[in-house]
């Protein structure tokens, strides 16, 4: 049986959330890999599909570290909901703001779940779901339990996982809540600073780089982890230029070698994304640079290995620092370029177009190629982005 929860109990929630147990300061969950897609689909339509959906609907002290796992289309993280919690393989977004499941696996309530008057519904282009907000309890493995407002969906579409952990600006929630457009929802970042469960409201992402061995990450909330950097972590406002400025965007040039390939622009973090994406224009100057070739097959740009011995390094001029793609940082994990539908022997590029040319407000999207390099933290309360070298950013897995 669950509760109807008052009112004023559930503005509450959407405002400042609830009381938070903490059991541990941190703790990591390990996740086994899975590479699956749906609808018959490899992973460069997945992404063809998702960037498609930002390019043509553009309106849409304390630490706990949580491991994710590499989905190839997007890292994933073990949610509990309810009590006793049933668990949920969450896609970890930090271009969405919306928390909700109930994907290839119905939302379980139990006594904690507490259903509220307000209906959500967010299309992602290649996927959707539309259904019901709940305040409901989630269960982060040992190491924290909170209650917050999450989407149970009742329709759904274009889903492998179960459902979104969104960690995007609170922002993008505006317009999903069907019956009351002008609502905001918190995002669990904030959610856990104003409960004081962590003292900074900010989340951290590190990933491992693709290998046999190793394919996983930590998501962080609060003060950033050293372990898993080096260095500083250097920050860069988000961009006012839309429509990159409603998400975790960010504004920089792009170099490849010497040569510049895309003058200062404005693009997008997106942890869901799995390539590197350039403006149109700037993609040809990188291909032209690096002598590299379609390949129909793939969809991607191959070269040949004596192409790749002689690659120079992606760089990323961002504030007052650089970030570095090694030659190979710049390409596909060769072990799984049959889920490109490549040749064993092939060797491709995590570079792909946008479609469209500079100057349409999302110019570049870093995806988790750039993100298996670079330590990258969210701080809401500064509205800006971090970057830092980690032990892997010049691994050789590839």
């Amino acid at each position: 049986m669950f509760s109807t929860v008052p009112l004023l109990t559930l503005l509450a929630l959407s405002v400042t959330g609830s009381p938070v147990e903490v059991r541990n300061s941190r703790i990591t969950l390990p996740i086994t890999r899975r590479l699956k897609f749906s609808n018959g689909t490899n992973q460069v339509q997945h992404n063809e599909a998702r960037v498609g959906a930002f390019r043509d609907n553009s309106t849409h002290g304390r630490r706990d570290d949580i491991f994710l796992a590499n989905e190839k289309w997007g890292y994933i993280i073990s949610v509990g909901i309810g009590y006793p919690p049933t668990y949920y393989n969450l896609i970890v977004d930090t271009a969405s703001a919306v928390t909700w499941v109930g994907a290839n696996k119905n939302y379980q309530k139990t006594a904690t779940s507490f259903e509220t008057p307000w209906e959500v519904a967010v299309e992602y282009q290649s996927s959707f779901f539309a259904g019901r907000l709940f305040a409901d309890s989630l269960t982060f493995g040992n190491a924290f339990t909170t209650t917050m407002l999450i989407g149970s969906a009742s329709e759904y579409g274009g889903m492998s996982y179960n459902g979104i952990l969104g960690i995007g600006p609170a922002g993008l929630s505006v317009g999903t809540v069907t019956n009351n457009r002008r609502m905001e929802l918190v995002t669990i970042t904030q959610h856990l600073f104003d409960t004081g469960s962590i003292s900074q409201p900010l989340a951290g992402i590190f990933f491992q780089p693709s290998s046999r061995e190793n394919d996983g990450g930590i998501l962080n909330f609060g003060e950033p982890h050293p372990a898993f950097y080096t260095g500083d972590i250097a920050y860069t406002p988000v961009t006012k230029i839309p429509t990159a400025s409603r998400y975790w965007g960010i504004e920089q040039r792009i170099t490849y070698g010497t040569k510049e390939i895309l003058s200062t622009a404005a693009g997008i973090v997106d942890s869901a994304c799995t390539f590197n994406y350039l403006a149109s224009d700037a993609y040809e100057n990188y291909r032209v640079a690096t002598d590299a070739k379609f390949d129909a097959r793939t969809k991607l740009l191959s070269i040949t290995p004596e192409q790749y011995d002689a690659l120079d390094d992606l760089t990323f001029h961002i504030g007052e620092q650089t970030y570095s793609l090694t030659r190979n940082a710049q390409i596909w994990p060769r072990y799984l370029n049959y889920k490109v539908d490549g040749l064993d022997s092939g060797i491709y590029l995590a570079v792909k177009s946008l479609s469209t040319p500079v100057g349409h407000g999302e110019d570049f999207r870093l995806g988790y190629v750039f993100l298996q390099r670079f330590y990258a933290s969210f701080d809401i309360a500064s509205s800006s982005v971090g970057f830092a070298k980690t032990p892997f950013t010049d691994a050789t897995t590839n």
